[in-house]
């Protein structure tokens, strides 16, 4: 892997994989309400949330979803990769105080259009809460060489 451009298409493989894990705070979805202005009252009030089928707060799914992006962006294919396409589905509610594992795994790799596609899943507890599938285009190594002449 290059620091600066993650792993170039010609390092990706089927199989590769990589994760991060986060455990949800309270603060964690005051500030992602303040960024997305999403402030649904599921995620903000206790009182309210207890009369949904959920009995509670819970987070907001793209909170947890947004560490798929941290996996990719991070470290698989890591810097330079860009999002291309996200499919989702929420599966489970997270709440304050859940620990939340996202794993991203090579699925498909699309050599000559630098394109890899990946299956993607967020769990707590070993419970699925999102899965899904994400396309993204890397940095190649082959590109870069080209250009450098």
């Amino acid at each position: 892997m290059n620091p600066r451009n993650g792993y170039d298409i010609e390092d990706m493989a089927i199989g590769m994989s990589a994760e991060t894990t986060k455990t949800i705070t309270d603060a964690d979805i005051v500030l992602f309400a303040g960024v997305s202005t999403d402030f649904n009252a599921v995620h903000m009030d206790e009182e309210y949330a207890r009369t949904t089928p959920f009995g509670g707060r819970i987070a907001h799914g793209m909170l947890s979803a947004s560490l798929l992006s941290a996996v990719l962006g991070n470290q698989l294919p890591g810097p330079g990769v860009v999002y291309l396409s996200q499919s989702l589905r929420f599966r489970a509610p997270v709440r304050i105080g859940d620990t939340v594992h996202a794993r991203v795994t090579v699925k498909e790799v699309v050599t000559e259009k630098c394109r890899v596609v990946l299956d993607t899943v967020c769990t707590v507890l070993d419970k699925v809460v999102i899965d899904g599938e994400a396309m993204v285009m890397t940095t190649s190594r082959r590109k870069r060489e080209e250009a450098a002449k």
